[in-house]
């Protein structure tokens, strides 16, 4: 199978949510990045788990038709290769097997179109129950399925995970029909029924709609989750991404760090009018008040921080944090440009507002109580 192609280089413009979703864009923007806002900030990563399992659901059927196909070509004898015609036409035309992002968000695009003939031939092929030779599920029983482990997720999210993959299927072995309908009745127990331990918030119409596809007519191609999936990215791509991408592009430290700024910030600032007033009523020479420098220069520079979501220096040095103390290199280049202008003037400004308040409290004349 042909790997993944590499993403084209993108414009001078910031990533649209789908191809931060299909992994084309580099920290601090990817995947990642958004798992661990979601996780942490928005407190919602339940929908961009039960997004991605959807995905890992479709890219697991892509592998049980294309064994299948492998299968028929290898061991089935010409006549009965050429009995289905409808068979054959949608096996040749169920899309890229490597394509980790399930179902195509543009419903008129090719690949759209090779979901629907992927869910068409499962449905057709629902009560046949074969499986390609030698496959796990052949030895297994349905409900030691039901109650066994979750195939594992291709290519999660870690940074350091390839793209694309040249292994015929997840946890490299064959997939069975009987690993995919655990997998839908997976995802219905975990986030579609009242009461699931993850569940998620879907209007009433496609909670009813999956359920009894799943559970009374026997279902378990991609096409029942697609619209539990459409709507899981318009909340996402309209309530979350935007933050994100202020988050990231604008800031590179996270919540906590913010308010560690702000504390030790203000505690700096009254430190140094402290310090300050002293000097002057004490009428001390301009050389011992330069020590008032440190701790406006750290009052300063946190409040900056604070204020701006941005650590400066950080900034330059092309760090972000993901979460507290945890840095990770910028490599998008429109943000790390975007990041580099916006660092130039908080810390220009932090400079300019540090010099005025040193050169105040240094210069004023003193007077001695």
């Amino acid at each position: 199978m042909a790997r993944q192609q590499p993403p084209e280089p993108r414009p001078n413009r910031l990533p649209s949510f789908i191809e931060v979703l299909d992994r084309k864009t580099k920290p601090p923007v990817d995947l990642f990045s958004f798992y661990i806002y979601m996780r942490d900030q928005q407190r919602s990563v339940d929908y961009l788990d039960f997004w991605l399992d959807v995905s890992q659901h479709t890219h697991l059927c892509r592998h049980f038709v294309s064994e299948l196909r492998r299968s028929i070509l290898v061991e089935t004898p010409e006549l009965e290769k050429t009995a289905s015609k409808r068979s054959s036409y949608i096996l040749d035309h169920i899309g890229d097997t490597n394509d980790i992002s399930g179902p195509s968000a543009d419903p008129k695009s090719d690949e759209k179109i090779k979901d629907q003939n992927l869910s068409a031939f499962l449905r057709q092929d629902n009560g046949s129950n074969h499986s390609p030779p030698s496959s796990l599920g052949s030895r297994r029983s349905a409900s030691a399925m039901r109650h066994g482990e979750r195939p594992p997720r291709p290519s999660f999210i870690s940074r350091n995970s390839p793209t694309g993959s040249d292994s015929s299927s997840p946890g490299g072995r064959v997939v069975a029909r009987a690993d995919i309908r655990a997998s839908a009745e997976k995802i219905l127990y975990t986030y579609i029924l009242p009461g699931a331990e993850r569940e998620v918030t879907l209007p009433h119409g496609i909670l009813q709609d999956i359920t009894v596809a799943i559970e009374e007519e026997g279902r378990d191609d991609p096409e029942v989750f697609d619209m539990a999936k459409d709507y899981t990215f318009q909340a996402m791509e309209r309530d979350a991404f935007p933050g994100f991408l202020r988050a990231k592009v604008f800031g590179n430290i996270v919540p906590p760090s913010r308010f560690l700024r702000l504390v030790l910030g203000l505690i700096a600032f009254f430190a140094g009018m402290w310090a300050a007033f002293v000097l002057i009523f004490l009428d001390k020479p301009k050389h011992i008040r330069c020590w008032l420098i440190l701790p406006f220069t750290i009052a300063v520079y946190s409040l900056a921080s604070h204020q701006y979501h941005m650590d400066p220096l950080l900034a330059l040095a092309g760090l972000s944090e993901y979460t507290f103390c945890n840095f990770s290199r910028i490599e998008e280049l429109y943000v790390r440009k975007m990041m580099m202008r916006r660092a130039s003037m908080v810390l220009f400004i932090t400079v300019s507002i540090g010099v005025a308040l040193i050169c105040l409290f240094i210069f004023v004349p003193g007077h001695r109580l």
